[in-house]
Parts: structure tokens; sequence; C-alpha cells
């Protein structure tokens, strides 16, 4: 894994406002943010997957690949993944695209896992990437963020705007630096439409 940990650090040196970490995740956070997920969630989308922490961690909770579809925005990442996970769908784009991107027909994906550095990003980049998201999503399906911030990445005026709620599943203090994941749904059905 030095060899990730040195991938890793050559895109944040190059993009440290894009990579949002000199480091991949630890096995402790992708722990607590792959949780909530079994192998009957059905799609999942991964957003920012770097070199591929959490996605290994989707696989050991028995998700098949070919049940995953991964947006990475680093090229180089993005060949590393399709290396590591040759069942997967790994797409080079941007994750603020995704409403325009017509990945899926109708709304089958049970669940969205994202390691994007939200932090960094400006609140129209963070309403496209949600918004492109939640269009995916079926009824009950979740989006796990996780953040080095003290309280929800997602501005609450967002939330609001996108009728969703946020609640912190934990921290995982193991992790370096210590994190927390925060399980964004929708607040009722139907309130979703006023984006």
């Amino acid at each position: 894994m030095s060899q990730d940990l040195l991938s890793f650090f050559r895109a944040w040196m190059s993009e440290p406002g894009r990579v949002g970490a000199i480091a991949p995740s630890g096995i402790a956070l992708a722990e607590l943010i792959t949780r909530e997920i079994t192998a009957s969630t059905g799609p999942i989308i991964e957003l920012g997957p770097g070199t591929g922490a959490f996605t290994t961690k989707l696989l050991q909770r028995g998700v098949p690949q070919e049940d995953l579809t991964l947006i990475e925005y680093g090229s180089d990442f993005t060949r590393l993944l399709q290396m590591r996970f040759p069942g997967a769908r790994v797409l080079w784009m941007d994750a603020g695209r995704l409403a325009g991107s017509r990945l899926f027909e109708g709304a089958p994906v049970g669940a969205v896992i994202s390691g994007l550095p939200l932090l960094n990003m400006s609140t129209r980049k963070i309403v496209a990437i949600l918004s492109g998201a939640f269009s995916y999503m079926r009824p009950g399906a979740a989006f796990y963020q996780f953040t080095y911030g003290m309280r929800c990445p997602v501005p609450r005026p967002v939330l609001d705007r996108l009728g969703l709620k946020a609640t912190l599943l934990d921290r995982a203090l193991l992790n370096v630096p210590p994190a927390a994941v925060y399980r964004l749904t929708r607040r009722a059905p139907g309130r979703f439409a006023h984006l």
C-alpha cells in the first residue's frame, strides 16, 4: 500500500483542492462508511474512489464488482481503478456532471459512497453532485459522505433546498486524520422535486 500513499501524495501536491487528503482513507473510515451496505444493496455509485480503499471494503461486504460504478476525476486514479477492479464500471468524469450523464435507466441505485472533498467545493458544485446522485437513487437509498470537518459538509440551506436530511453515523477516530461519516436521505417522498 506504500504505492497508494505515494500516488495520493503526488495527486494532492499537484491539485490539493481536488484531492483533499494527502493519504488514502484508512481501514476504520472504510469500515464506517460502508457499514450499512450489503450484497443486496444493489447498484452502488462511488464518487472519488481514489485508490479504492472504500471499493475494496464494499467487495469484502459481498457487493459484486458488476454492481459498482466508480466515478473518478483523476486520470491516474482512473487507470489504477480499472486495473484493480476490472469487473466494475470505472468512469473518468466530473461528479458535478452526473445529472446529464445517463448512467442508469430509471433510479435503481441503492447507495452512493462519496470520498469527494465537499468542504473544498462551491455550493453550486455540491448541489450539482447531490442532485445528480439522487436522480439515480431509488426511494430509501442513502448517500454516504465523510468529512474531516466538525459538522456535516453539506450546508443546511443546501439540504433544505434539495429536501434532504443528514444524520451523523459515527466518527472514525482511528483514521488519520479523524473523520466523520454522514448519511444523507430524502426527507419525504416527493419533496425532492424542486431542484
